[in-house]
């Protein structure tokens, strides 16, 4: 390879020498032929010949050395464009790369994906974890009624059927998970086409719409400490301070979902602008006789939610980590109170029908939310009996003192108190002895299970007996159906709440309802 780099170097020099020794010969032979003509004109035809022939080489090496000078351009240019392809390729891949992430990894929503034969074929984390799967391997490629057992399986199948036909389907169902939780889930199926029009398949979209308060009372039931008292700037800061994995979660959830990199201001403009919408749910009086009024409890979505912008209850968790539930509390009760004064021109409207507000664990720290109650209600000549503030029974323990500060000053003012989610893990009637309690909503984990489990009925009736012994009504929460209705009626229970009874609507249309 060196000799051959050498040549490559002297061959230029190589043949001007020999151009030149070439020439010097001619000359010398001429010179010692004296100058015959003849010999001259032999003599300068050899050397015009050399010369020409030395210059049409130098002529082709150097047509060579353009062409390959123009092949190496265009190749450098082929390379440059390659490089920029790649490059933008490798951003593409990489963006790709980040969204299939988040709907992988981060996004909240449950996704799958069956084929034709019943088999799973995609499925996210969190569909993983709804299922509570550590491994994918225990999902990808089996069947479907293998992963969700029989008795799944059949609740769905004729939805299943329906999906392979090419209809798309939606509806809500109830599910339970190992630890006890209860979640509504929003279920969508929604077909895949081939090219030949069949369907080769369906997506599972299932969304969690579980009402909030049941997702806090979680939060809350493995936290220790208080939360903190009056949101505003200094709680913004102070979570912001020393960032958790959870932390991390939500941001990165936010800024890819929402479009938005500050929650807190997102969530305070929602407030300032009035994106938020309330919803009411009906809780059913059980007697027979016509003396119960049916109430409402109050229930908040954000517009983005309602216009599938946003997943539903997302909010929720970007509020309690900012310290921006009892603001959001505050906008809830100003609205519920000042609805309530529009309709009392309305001789047709209900009186006596309570409004039950949910209030998180710091609203029921904040000193000055009772003083912004009073205000409200003189404000807009509401009485205190139209309110009922409902407070979660895992926040009686770690908040005892601020909870009874609370009732006792908003009891003052006529208003009631339920407590929701009551024996979901122990029944603590002992917390009610100092503590004037109007309503008990008796948790759904348990209303769900007393037409099947012998224990969650003697539970209910349990807690029903007691409570009618101290002068408390109960409300059973999450009723699904008749029978169970039914079999709340057999023991006195004297409120159900739940999809078996009613869906959420919003608040402007209960009046149309009542007056209609």
């Amino acid at each position: 390879m060196r000799i051959k780099s050498y040549y490559r170097a002297l061959r230029p020099y190589v043949s001007a020498a020999a151009v030149i020794a070439t020439a010097t010969v001619l000359v010398l032979t001429i010179f010692f032929t004296a100058f015959d003509l003849q010999w001259i004109a032999f003599l300068a035809g050899v050397l015009i010949a050399s010369i020409l022939a030395l210059a049409s080489r130098a002529s082709r090496a150097e047509w060579q050395v353009a062409r390959r000078s123009a092949k190496l351009a265009s190749a450098q240019k082929a390379l440059e464009r390659e490089t920029r392809l790649r490059q933008k390729f490798e951003e593409a891949y990489t963006a790709s790369h980040e969204r299939s992430q988040l709907l992988d990894e981060v996004f909240p929503v449950m996704v799958a994906y069956v084929d034709s034969d019943g088999r799973f074929r995609y499925h996210n984390k969190a569909y993983r974890h709804w299922l509570d799967v550590s491994m994918p391997e225990k999902i990808d490629g089996r069947l479907v009624r293998d992963v969700l057992g029989p008795g799944v399986y059949a609740e769905i199948k004729k939805a299943t059927e329906r999906v392979l036909k090419g209809d798309t389907v939606l509806y809500e169902r109830t599910h339970q998970m190992r630890n006890g939780a209860i979640y509504r889930l929003s279920v969508q199926l929604v077909p895949r086409f081939g090219a030949d029009g069949t369907v080769c398949g369906y997506f599972t979209v299932l969304t969690d719409v579980t009402q909030h308060k049941h997702v806090q009372a979680a939060a809350r039931g493995t936290a220790s400490g208080k939360q903190p008292v009056k949101p505003g700037a200094a709680a913004v800061d102070s979570a912001r301070k020393a960032p958790s994995e959870q932390d991390l979660f939500i941001d990165s959830f936010t800024q890819q979902v929402t479009g938005e990199k500050d929650a807190a201001q997102r969530i305070v403009a929602a407030i300032e602008d009035g994106e938020f919408a309330l919803f009411v749910q009906r809780i059913m009086a059980l007697a027979s006789h016509d003396g119960e009024p049916d109430h409402f409890e109050i229930l908040i979505r954000l517009r983005e939610e309602e216009e599938s912008l946003m997943v539903p209850g997302a909010f929720f968790p970007l509020a309690e980590k900012f310290g921006l539930l009892p603001r959001l509390d505050r906008w809830v009760l100003q609205h519920v109170v000042e609805w309530t004064a529009s309709r009392k021109a309305d001789a047709s409207a209900r009186t006596n029908s309570k409004f039950f507000v949910n209030l998180a664990g710091a609203t029921l720290s904040d000193t000055e939310f009772p003083s912004f109650v009073q205000n409200e209600l003189q404000r807009n000549g509401v009485p205190g009996s139209a309110v009922c503030f409902e407070i979660a029974e895992c926040d009686l323990p770690s908040r005892r003192g601020d909870v009874e500060h609370f009732v006792g000053q908003v009891r003052q003012l006529g208003c009631q108190i339920a407590i929701s989610g009551f024996g979901r893990d122990r029944v603590s009637l002992d917390l009610l002895d100092s503590l004037p309690v109007n309503f008990l909503k008796i948790d759904g984990s348990i209303i769900l299970d007393i037409l099947r489990d012998p224990v969650a009925l003697a539970k209910v009736k349990a807690i029903n007996r007691v409570a009618k012994g101290i002068g408390i009504k109960t409300i059973a929460e999450l009723v699904e159906s008749d029978q169970t209705i039914a079999r709340l009626r057999d023991f006195q229970v004297d409120y159900a709440q739940g999809f078996g009874i009613s869906r959420p609507q919003p608040l402007t249309k209960l009046a149309l309802a009542e007056t209609g």
